[in-house]
């Protein structure tokens, strides 16, 4: 059977330092840390869910747990902390100690359990909840090996087959809102790897099968498998919400244990649709919780649809191994996740706009907040993920060796082999700089590749290995070193850090987004007041009414042709990644900082300019998918 292009190593251990460390540190200490401590509901729905009087609960209130623990596993991969694995561990004992005698660990009574509707008749998202708690014990299973973890994930297995698998009535398909409750399929595959639990695999193969179920005509669900075959859009499918993406990833894991190409295909096709149409320019995904076809749509970017989107182009870099899917998670990454987050990590946002404001899921979102979950929300407690996948992505091994994915200050020390341990320390500024010095050390001398992303954006590279120049380097490939290494030995990359710029169409004619490698720049109104308009009677904002084109600001419109912007540095608190002036075309200086840091202060940004002599709009192609053209 086909196995991953390429993968994540297990037990790799990272020390990601820069402006993304600090993020890292400030979800795994004042959220990751304390949440469950905050917020003990998260837990005590599960102990209390047959006593009346019952919980007054959102329909994915299950999911809570485990959106949290499958984040906190992520992140424990990612920084090693000794006390945020204690912590797991206590919560993993106690989400164990709480599921009921039949398998049963989600927040519903009794005559509810797994039917997808509670006792007053209303739908719940009970099957898609038990996903994600199924999702992050197999994580904690696979990073500590603790058989109790895998023994309650397939208990909820056991109990799913039990009701739905074989001709029982009603299927799982016709118990509603299917984006969500067709989810396990997901991990039942991931089941069946670990345990060659055939029920699995058959109760997985019988939800593909009922993708394309119909009732009085109208489509019950997705039918992702067949309508990707044929070349539909996603946008167009039947269900084109960000909560199918997790069903959808269950067509790489029956690539792979199947090794029909159909599933790859059309998991394939549905990704490229996604970036094509959907992907927004600070790697966002969705407008308004789904996908429109229209990446200048100006509708909310949930978080968790970014999360979402990120895990699946996780599981394509896995499956093809192209060097541009790990450009695309970079993009995510550095923009729209950072952005999602305040650095001290004590909250994240519902909506990361392309041009708005940063709000705290607590308030956008507030009506899922309950007694004992004051700051529960399906955001919050998935959004620290986003950081958490570096461990799936940042460095991956394949055939010949080592995948250099993620670069930014940071050590990884990984087991390629048995007998051979590796180390890659980074020296370098970036994404501020493109040059990136690689020191190896390798555990003996060693033959082996490592191979460096070079992204499709960087035009003009320079690489050396221990100061010997190498040629052929080329944008949207991995540059293949393949030598015998020994401790010492090091590599210079410098990548192409001049401005690209995508011409907008539709919704952002007439406008443009200016990019420095991966960072997406904004104009933040923090960085700018000296163009706030002089009016007797100023303007207050109002998020509700204002045209999300302009967001009651009128930046001058910059030219790229006058000068080169200059770096600027902000000495006061808060301050951006990065931060750059531009000249205007009234003559005047214009501030650009990195879309990660526009709007943590509270102030309104655009990432969508005005921008004179813009190139003409590039059309998509996957050798280009931002679209963009350099100056």
């Amino acid at each position: 059977m086909p196995k991953p292009t390429c993968q994540a190593i297990p037990k790799t251990k990272m020390q990601i330092d820069g402006p993304v460390g600090d993020y890292v540190q400030g979800v795994k200490d004042h959220w990751l840390k304390v949440a469950p401590k905050a917020n003990p509901g998260m837990l005590e729905m599960f102990r209390d869910r047959d006593a009346a009087p019952l919980r007054q609960m959102v329909p994915w209130a299950g999911e809570f747990a485990g959106k949290y623990l499958t984040s906190a596993v992520e992140v424990l991969r990612v920084t090693g902390d000794p006390d945020l694995k204690a912590w797991i561990k206590t919560f993993v004992d106690r989400l164990i100690s709480l599921q009921a005698a039949d398998g049963y660990l989600g927040p519903w009574a009794k005559a509810a359990r797994l039917t997808n509707s509670n006792l007053q008749r209303m739908r719940t998202w009970d099957t898609w909840g038990h996903y994600h708690v199924m999702l992050g014990l197999i994580l904690w299973h696979e990073e500590t090996r603790d058989a109790d973890a895998l023994s309650c994930a397939a208990r909820i297995a056991d109990l799913i087959c039990r009701k739905y698998l074989g001709n029982k009535k009603p299927r799982l398909v016709e118990t509603g809102d299917t984006e969500m409750n067709l989810a396990p399929v997901h991990a039942l595959c991931i089941l069946y790897r670990k345990t060659k639990t055939q029920r699995y695999l058959k109760m997985a193969m019988q939800i593909v099968d009922e993708f394309p179920a119909k009732a009085k005509g109208r489509p019950l669900a997705g039918d992702y498998l067949s309508q990707a075959l044929q070349g539909v859009e996603f946008f167009k499918t039947p269900k084109p919400r960000w909560e199918s993406l997790h069903p959808i990833m269950a067509l790489a894991e029956l690539y792979w244990i199947t090794g029909e190409q159909k599933y790859r295909t059309a998991f394939e096709q549905i990704w490229w649709s996604i970036v094509k149409l959907d992907r927004h320019n600070n790697g966002g995904f969705t407008s308004g919780e789904q996908a429109q076809g229209d990446p200048y749509h100006f509708g909310a970017i949930e978080s968790c649809c970014t999360i979402a989107w990120t895990a699946m182009s996780v599981e394509m870099l896995k499956l093809t191994g192209q060097s541009v899917v790990a450009d695309e998670i970079e993009l995510s990454v550095l923009n729209s996740i950072v952005g999602m987050h305040t650095e001290s990590g004590r909250w994240a946002t519902y909506n990361t706009p392309m041009n708005g404001v940063r709000c705290a899921s607590a308030h956008t979102i507030v009506f899922q907040a309950r007694e004992g979950t004051p700051e529960l929300n399906c955001c919050s407690v998935n959004t620290p993920r986003g950081f958490g996948m570096l461990s799936a992505w940042a460095l991956m091994k394949d055939a010949d060796g080592l995948l250099v994915n993620y670069y930014g200050p940071s050590t990884q020390s990984t087991k390629l082999k048995p007998g051979l341990s590796v180390t890659l320390t980074q020296e370098t500024d970036y994404p501020r700089d493109g040059r990136v010095t690689l020191r190896v050390k390798p555990s003996k001398p060693a033959k082996f590749a490592i191979k460096l992303r070079i992204p499709y954006w960087s035009k003009r590279n320079s690489l050396k290995c221990n100061g010997q120049t190498v040629r052929g380097i080329r944008p949207g490939q991995y540059a293949v070193l393949q030598r015998k290494w020994k401790p010492g030995d090091r590599i210079e990359l410098a990548l192409d850090m001049s401005l690209h710029v995508w011409t907008g169409q539709r919704g952002c004619r007439g406008l443009a987004s200016i990019y420095r490698g991966p960072i997406l720049l904004t104009y933040d109104h923090r960085y700018n007041l000296e163009h706030a308009p002089v009016t007797a009677r100023p303007r207050t904002r109002d998020t509700e009414k204002w045209n999300p084109r302009t967001i009651m600001m009128d930046p001058p419109t910059i030219d790229l042709t006058k000068s080169k912007p200059k770096p600027v540095k902000w000495d006061d608190w808060h301050p951006p990644i990065l931060l750059f002036e531009f000249a205007a075309q009234n003559g005047k200086r214009v501030r650009l900082c990195d879309f990660g840091s526009a709007g943590d202060t509270g102030t309104p940004y655009r990432s969508w300019l005005p921008i004179k002599n813009t190139p003409k709009p590039t059309d998509f192609s996957p050798e280009n998918p931002l679209r963009s053209a350099h100056i």
